[in-house]
């Protein structure tokens, strides 16, 4: 026995792997063969290599629980999802596109405010948003450009398309678990990496340098990079060490760094090192106690005055997170046409405000029908799912809608795409999302790929790692290309998209 693709049911959704006829896509077909053609035995043998490998490789993730911390095994399914290369040429100019125009917005927000005096964006949403800091007014980053590192979700609905669920601009992460991910593959299907040309993604670390070096204020060959972690019990712990060792730049704490004179400074056996460059996963309260939260152990007092000042590049900067906002989200399109002059290549999820009174009564009525987020959560935190929700749940939710309804926006369910997954000697399918992740400082880039998430549980749309959910290797691969031949298109894709 083996698997068996005529007997794999894709229901009413659309499968990224094999079409409602039961048959392989056609860029799918090489894998779906390979797969098809190995034992049952075989392929328990490989799930228990991807297992061994993980393990070994010690890729992990922390969950939060009343319990406490726990720290997990990455959940990974060896089945890959595929997009074939032209579709991901299109999406990767989507993605730049919308990026380069949340940076304009951020950038204008805290100077100039044109796009409020022009009505494109109300100014009352900015000055009620968790995540404006009012202490970055006037502050001009280089290239004018806040939100260097952005992870931007991706979901495909029944009609095939993508959509924008969400942007990621504070401190986004999961892209060590994509490249841990192709490792992870490799090892277990090497002979697959003989037969497809698959694009690498592996160079994304060189290209998190190569745009994190290019904000440094010093002219220097090679400036100080750090990468500023809160600490081992951070869930993305993992992400922070990893990235600083395939960067080769210093881990640093806190407490590993000091401001003088509105400079910063890494404490070194050698004495006090310059700092040029800080990729921070902390988030802004926490940066500088002496402007944030007073209580904070994990930033570094002075830090925000040295930014300020022009004498540290922060990636991301702090602010950015103005437009990670599921409200602002609604307006990104409006700001593509704004600033760029273009229309949005990658469409939005239809959404409602519940600031405005029409639009909230609307989701009021139909929260059985809708799925309504906070403003400013992530991690699929603090959202109500209302086709699987409960009475009780609809009711206390209306109640913290009509209490603070600029903090909620709902959207309608969409049918997320599938992807079929192993389990035990056969497959089936589950909902899956996606995560590119794109760079902006004095070029852009685009990961070919990001990180699939996967909904294990029958039926879920929750792709969360935090509540169960897992991950798949990702691979766009040109159709059009015969193994170990190449093409121009290839080359440059494997690049990702460049300015």
């Amino acid at each position: 026995m083996s698997i068996d693709w005529k007997s794999y049911s894709t229901g009413p959704f659309f499968d990224e792997l094999i079409a409602a006829s039961g048959k392989p896509r056609p860029f799918a077909r090489t894998l779906a063969t390979y797969l098809a053609s190995l034992s049952n035995e075989e392929l328990a043998r490989r799930q228990e290599a991807v297992k061994h490998a993980i393990k070994t490789m010690g890729i992990s993730f922390t969950v939060y629980s009343e319990a406490g911390n726990i720290d997990r095994e990455w959940p990974f399914d060896l089945i890959p999802r595929i997009i074939p290369l032209k579709e991901w040429q299109l999406t990767c100019k989507g993605l730049e596109q919308r990026l380069h125009a949340l940076n304009c917005f951020i950038h204008d927000v805290y100077n100039d405010g044109k796009i409020f005096k022009n009505k494109v964006v109300p100014r009352e949403l900015i000055l009620d948003s968790g995540n404006y800091r009012a202490q970055c007014q006037g502050m001009k980053p280089k290239y004018q450009v806040w939100a260097n590192v952005c992870g931007t979700d991706l979901v495909r609905n029944s009609d095939g398309q993508f959509y924008v669920l969400e942007d990621n601009l504070r401190v986004p992460s999961g892209v060590s678990y994509m490249l841990e991910n192709r490792t992870v593959t490799k090892r277990v299907f090497p002979e697959l990496f003989e037969n497809i040309e698959i694009l690498p993604n592996s160079d994304y670390p060189s290209q998190l340098y190569e745009m994190l070096a290019s904000l440094s204020p010093r002219d220097k060959i090679k400036p100080e990079v750090v990468v500023l972690t809160p600490g081992i019990f951070n869930s993305a712990y993992f992400e922070h060490s990893f990235l600083a060792q395939q960067m080769g730049a210093e881990l640093v704490q806190g407490s590993d760094l000091i401001v003088e004179d509105d400079k910063v400074y890494m404490k070194t056996i050698s004495g006090l090192a310059p700092v040029d460059v800080i990729y921070r996963r902390i988030d802004d309260m926490f940066i500088d106690p002496k402007v944030f939260n007073p209580d904070s152990q994990l930033g570094v007092a002075g830090l925000l005055g040295a930014w300020l000042k022009g004498n540290v590049a922060l990636a991301n900067a702090p602010g950015a997170g103005v437009a990670d906002d599921k409200v602002i989200y609604t307006y990104v399109p409006a700001m593509i046409k704004y600033y760029l002059g273009e229309e949005a290549i990658l469409p939005n999820v239809p959404s409602y405000l519940c600031i405005d009174p029409v639009q909230c009564d609307h989701v009021l009525k139909n929260l059985d029908k809708l799925v309504v987020k906070p403003a400013n959560e992530s991690g699929g935190y603090g959202m109500l799912m209302g086709p699987k929700s409960s009475k009780k749940e609809r009711e206390e939710f209306a109640t913290r809608i009509k209490a603070n309804p600029r903090n909620y926006m709902a959207q309608p369910l969409v049918n997320l795409s599938t992807a079929p997954i192993l389990i035990d000697d056969s497959v089936e399918p589950r909902h899956i999302d996606l995560r590119p992740f794109i760079l902006q400082g004095k070029n852009s880039y685009v990961t070919p790929g990001g990180l699939t998430r996967v909904a294990l549980v029958k039926g879920s749309y929750v792709v969360n790692s935090s509540q169960g959910g897992g991950s798949k290797d990702t691979w766009i691969v040109d159709e059009h290309v015969k193994p170990g031949g190449g093409s121009q298109s290839q080359s440059q894709s494997s690049r990702g998209a460049h300015s």
